[in-house]
């Protein structure tokens, strides 16, 4: 038997986890090319905002964030804009910005930690339906009912445990992978703020 066959034995419930898989992988790959924009790093860029700080040329260390775009240099112009106001209402500024950074990365996630829960779950539920239907058909066969017929609504039944299973564990690999990244770049913003309150914190040359 094909498995396109075999998802048609699936039943109603292949419908569902068939969409879960689409989305997922929508989801996925939609995240990745999200979180691979936002990993890069310009190494001399923290440099070159040292010296922009250091010689009072705040707009052009405005003009550089803004023209780096990503959520380093986000969180760095933010707290540009705040320099001269107390060290704290700065550190709070641009912990906020980074708070909200993270929640864009984060955006679609909760949807593949839903699809890792839940497709196993609406597997295992259309297999139930599947053996309620089969011991049903033979006991409605009554002494006509055959092993092959049995066996036959059995292993239909467990193709929805299978389907779920498989759309389950691609989608909790694919949570776990972005989630990983996303904290990467969350480390990096962490060093970012602390080089930057350091850069505050040097005496003036």
């Amino acid at each position: 038997m094909s498995l396109w066959n075999l998802c048609l034995e699936g039943g109603w419930t292949m419908v569902p986890l068939a969409l879960l898989l689409l989305l997922s992988i929508y989801v996925f790959a939609e995240r990745a090319i999200v979180i691979a924009r936002a990993s890069k790093e310009d190494n001399n860029f923290m440099n070159r905002i040292r010296g922009y700080v250091h010689e009072g040329e705040l707009q052009s260390a405005l003009n550089l964030c803004q023209a780096t775009q990503s959520p380093a240099a986000r969180l760095i112009e933010k707290g540009i804009t705040r320099i001269g106001r107390p060290m704290n209402d700065v550190l709070v500024a641009i912990e906020n910005t980074g708070n909200l950074e993270i929640s864009k990365l984060s955006r679609g996630l909760p949807w593949l930690a839903t699809t890792a829960a839940g497709a196993p779950m609406l597997g295992f539920l259309g297999t139930v339906i599947g053996m309620v239907q089969a011991f049903f058909a033979i006991a409605s066969a009554g002494n006509s009912a055959t092993i092959a017929s049995f066996a036959s609504g059995i292993y239909a039944a467990l193709v929805t445990t299978v389907a779920g299973l498989i759309v389950g564990i691609a989608a909790l690999f694919a949570y776990n992978y972005l989630v990983a990244r996303i904290n990467k770049i969350m480390n990096r913003l962490e060093a970012s703020t602390m080089d930057f309150m350091d850069l505050l914190n040097e005496p003036a040359v």
